[in-house]
């Protein structure tokens, strides 16, 4: 039900930053609300790892999780109103190299796995040099 395009992907020397977008179509500002709301990154070579998500609450009344590799740094939030989901990231690191997937899950919380997202986006690749 939900079809997700993700920018804002680039090069960027490390230590800087970056804000991925993410808009959702065929949705309502009320439908995208239902959903929860995941970044995941893949890293050539690399499994597909969980980056952030975000509940299905409203923007203005969300919880969210974080990695541990990227707590402190990055910021997930949502604009249900704008069907559009961002992750800020901060003082990047090469490591943070790799292609990011907007994903969306119905239900609650904020799910780590990616089994328990039915949607996903293409992807929208980030580099990071020193």
């Amino acid at each position: 039900q939900v079809q997700l395009v993700e920018s804002g992907g680039g090069l960027v020397q490390a230590g800087g930053s970056l804000r991925l977008s993410c808009a959702a179509s065929a949705a309502s500002g009320r439908t995208f609300s239902s959903y929860a709301m995941g970044w995941f990154r893949q890293a050539p070579g690399k499994e597909r790892e969980f980056v952030a998500a975000i509940s299905e609450i409203s923007w203005s009344g969300s919880s969210s999780h974080y990695a541990d590799s990227v707590k402190d740094r990055f910021t997930i939030s949502r604009d249900n109103a704008k069907n559009t989901v961002y992750l800020q990231m901060n003082s990047l690191k090469p490591e943070d190299t790799a292609v990011y997937y907007c994903a969306a899950a119905r239900g609650r919380g904020t799910p780590v796995g990616r089994y328990e997202y039915a949607y996903w986006g293409q992807g929208t690749q980030v580099t990071v040099s020193s």
